[in-house]
């Protein structure tokens, strides 16, 4: 039976669907209308940005890093362009085995990979850490031909920190190393983290970290057009960065130089001082260690060879080390007793050759003694009697006010950081210093020592370079500074470092003559009359021996005996020229002996060079560096003649 189609309602219901799915299809159109209408209007800004975004990229543009100089002009600090080939971790897939397919293409040695280790334990998976260094044209043309197999690895072209003279006055200009994340919260926290983008290495001692500000620069930016595969292909503007400052230093190199070789292997301390201004013109501490090493991120076994190592090559011991002044105290306690009326310069005692304090016998350096001594001999001769009954008469807390006054025990405001207190001791320093009563308090019997410098004294070459300085000065303090001027990398305009103020201690002058004229017959005809022998000048001066480690009462001294390094130091200070001083000096060599026969023979060339322009003759300085000189042997050359620059002792070459 054959059914009759409702033509009408099949046509109405055909209808019906084309409705629907137009006033579907309308909907869709009229979002997607309001979808757009949204996008380019009321999200145009925005948008635009995104895309601006995705296309382009700010790419900071790190500043050279300014030039060190010394005072004439030599080059101690500079900078290089080179190849370095980077990985960034979390880009890379498995590092081993991209670091041993790397290679296979570039030199890879077991150093850089310790190296590498080492970063990635310093930092962030993310950022980029160089595996190799300084790479060839011929490395970089290698590796770029097989560069598709290496995601999350670059090539960078980046400027490397260079020290020409490798070991040279390394303590005092220092060295750069990567920023660790101390160091990161200190540049958030003083608002400079924008400057920093970029940068991977900062200032870590001595000047370059003292003046990092002044020698980092601005960082600059350029705006670049990229790829999908984000590599720059245009740069669209730029803000160009601004170098760093070049830093000048007082120090005359040459001196540094010639300071260093006299010390040879032997450890210590050397600081020069200008006493009319407080400039820096030499600043040694023995052993040295290559800076250079630091640049690149130093290896473990280096480190650990620098670390360990029982000399500390990487202790400032001319900023850092403390050692008891020995006898080069005594022309400042004979100025203290002056000041307080404790003595006058005619004043004599009598000296057996010892000191008996209850049932202690301090013992002089003379066997039988000096006879009869007054202030004038008891410099000149060095005799230990005379301060120890000095000593007794002021006091502790007297003793301490006269040499806080004078610098000991308190920092010299020096313009780099990390420099030592020192100490000298006081009653309440000893209360504050112990926790047990019975040790907090001072007995009269340790005052004794103090008279000779030594004791709980504990001072740093720098703060008895700037006592015998302000003596030379006839009383006026200049606070010492290494930088004496910055010169901007742009202008070229040099600026002068602002020192502070100087001091005027306000010592009597009739009594600073007193002292001068005996340091001077100390040279003419006291304990460093030898290695003066023949000057054509006149200085004054004061030798002195300490004790590194303390003797009992009845116990004499053996130096063959010891162990070096329980050895007594040796000490010296001068300045010269006597009437009118352009030069003020303390030194130490360690566990060497007497300061007459170590240390004055330096002082002496020293001052031969900075005054007359004589640099040791060959013989000379081996016989110096090797501690068997106390006279000069044969003739000195005119420094002009002597051949610069020295050849470098560092560990590392720049063309490894």
């Amino acid at each position: 039976m054959t059914q009759l189609r409702n033509i009408d309602a099949e046509l109405e219901r055909f209808r019906h669907r084309i409705f629907v799915f137009t006033v579907v299809v309308a909907v869709c159109f009229l979002l997607l209308l309001l979808r757009l209408a949204y996008l380019q209007i009321w999200r145009h800004e925005d948008l635009l940005a995104q895309a601006e975004s995705n296309r382009t990229a700010i790419v900071p543009v790190v500043p050279n890093r300014g030039l060190i100089l010394d005072r004439n002009g030599v080059v101690l600090a500079s900078n290089y362009s080179a190849y370095t080939l980077e990985i960034i971790p979390s880009k890379s897939g498995d590092l081993e085995q991209t670091i041993e397919a790397l290679s296979q293409v570039v030199d890879i040695s077991p150093r850089d990979r310790r190296r590498f280790k080492k970063l990635m334990e310093e930092s962030r998976s993310f950022e980029s850490l160089p595996i190799r260094n300084r790479l060839s044209d011929a490395e970089v043309a290698r590796f770029a031909a097989h560069r598709f197999r290496f995601p999350g690895v670059e090539i960078k072209a980046r400027l490397f920190r260079s020290y020409p003279y490798g070991e040279l006055a390394s303590h005092v200009i220092g060295y750069i190393g990567r920023i660790n994340q101390t160091e990161k919260e200190a540049i958030e926290q003083a608002d400079d983290l924008a400057n920093y983008r970029g940068t991977e290495y900062i200032g870590k001692l001595g000047v370059e970290q003292s003046y990092e500000r002044q020698l980092h620069g601005t960082t600059g930016m350029q705006h670049v057009e990229t790829s999908a595969g984000g590599r720059a292909v245009r740069r669209l503007s730029s803000n160009p960065a601004t170098p760093g400052d070049t830093v000048v230093l007082s120090l005359d190199i040459k001196l540094q130089h010639l300071v260093e070789q006299m010390y040879g292997q032997r450890r210590g301390a050397f600081v020069a001082l200008d006493p009319r201004t407080g400039e820096v013109l030499a600043f040694v501490s023995k052993p040295t260690f290559d800076p250079n090493m630091f640049v690149d991120g130093i290896d473990v076994e280096n480190w650990q060879q620098l670390n360990l190592s029982p000399d500390k090559p990487l202790l400032n011991r001319a900023l850092r080390g403390t050692y008891p002044p020995g006898s080069t105290y005594k022309p400042f306690m004979a100025l203290a007793a002056l000041e307080t009326n404790a003595r006058t310069p005619e004043y004599a005692v009598s000296d057996p050759g010892y000191f008996m304090f209850g049932n202690h016998r301090f013992r002089d350096d003379k066997e039988g003694g000096h006879g009869r001594v007054n202030m004038y001999l008891s410099i000149v001769a060095s005799c230990d009697t005379y301060y120890y009954t000095l000593a007794n008469e002021m006091g502790v807390d007297t003793i301490y006010e006269q040499m806080h006054r004078l610098g000991f025990g308190d920092y010299t405001g020096i313009d780099i950081l990390g420099e030592a207190r020192g100490l000298l001791p006081s009653t309440d320093w000893k209360r504050r210093a112990y926790r047990k009563p019975e040790q907090q308090k001072w007995y009269a019997g340790e005052t004794i020592s103090l008279g000779i410098g030594q004791g709980y004294n504990a001072f740093t070459v720098l703060q008895l370079a700037q006592a015998t300085a302000t003596l030379a000065n006839n009383g006026v303090r200049f606070p010492p500074r290494l930088v004496s001027a910055t010169v901007d990398a742009v202008s070229g305009v040099k600026t002068a470092n602002k020192a502070p103020d100087p001091v005027n201690l306000g010592l009597s002058s009739a009594h600073i003559d007193v002292i001068r004229e005996a340091m001077v017959g100390v040279t003419v005809a006291g304990t460093s009359a030898r290695a003066f022998t023949g000057a054509a000048y006149v200085s004054a001066g004061k030798t002195g021996t300490a004790q590194a480690v303390g003797l009992g009462q009845n116990e004499k001294y053996d130096a063959s005996k010891v162990a070096e390094h329980m050895r007594d130091h040796a000490l010296y200070i001068a300045y010269a020229p006597a009437d009118k001083p352009t030069i003020a000096l303390a030194m130490v060599v360690e566990n060497a002996g007497f300061g007459a026969e170590h240390a004055a023979p330096i002082a002496r060339r020293v001052l031969d060079y900075w005054l007359l322009g004589k640099y040791p003759n060959e013989q000379d300085m081996e016989a110096v560096s090797k501690g068997q000189a106390s006279a000069p042997l044969g003739i000195p050359r005119n420094a002009a003649d002597v051949v610069w620059p020295p050849p470098r002792t560092g560990a590392t070459s720049l063309s490894q």
